[in-house]
């Protein structure tokens, strides 16, 4: 991501919204086409410094209701809206979705020592999309003969959702 990219998204849609658009009178003398920094910053309900500082990427954590009210103020498009979210996430060095994560698809020997500590009780380890990793034997007694240990790599939500034998498994 390219430092700036929520300012100069903002810039930009300040730049395409006429002051008719959002009901200011059009003026004399403009020398920008689009709206004036104040005159964002006053419909949005914030400072117009605020406004430079985001615009110019000095300040990269705007709230959820800045940008809201931005949004409004912009009248942005849902998927410009989106956009606008995802680019304030972003620029504020955070995940944007913890799906883009990638999947455990191993277990640490020191979580295989506690499965076999937990003998014989049932116990499992799933990643984050329900794909299970390990069990202890005592989770494959009460799960191989329903069906959720069967395949390659068996998935506990897939079963729960989609197997039919889940509702044996599961009755309630």
């Amino acid at each position: 991501m390219i430092d700036g990219e929520l300012g100069a998204f903002l810039r930009n849609r300040r730049e395409a919204v006429t002051p008719a658009e959002v009901g200011l009178p059009a003026g004399q003398r403009r020398r920008t086409t689009g709206l004036r920094r104040a005159e964002v910053a006053t419909l949005a309900g914030v400072s117009v410094d605020y406004l430079i500082r985001i615009e110019q990427g000095r300040d990269t954590h705007p709230s959820a209701q800045v940008l809201a009210a931005l949004a409004d103020a912009l009248r942005l498009s849902e998927d410009d809206r989106d956009h606008l979210r995802q680019l304030a996430v972003i620029s504020n060095g955070t995940e944007l979705c913890p799906q883009a994560i990638a999947a455990a698809r191993t277990v640490r020997p020191t979580v295989r020592a506690l499965l076999a500590r937990l003998e014989p009780a049932p116990a499992f380890v799933l990643n984050h999309l329900g794909d299970l990793l390990a069990w202890t034997d005592g989770y494959e007694r009460l799960a191989r003969p329903v069906g959720i240990l069967d395949g390659d790599g068996p998935n506990l939500l897939w079963f729960t959702f989609t197997d039919k034998r889940a509702r044996t498994a599961y009755p309630d």
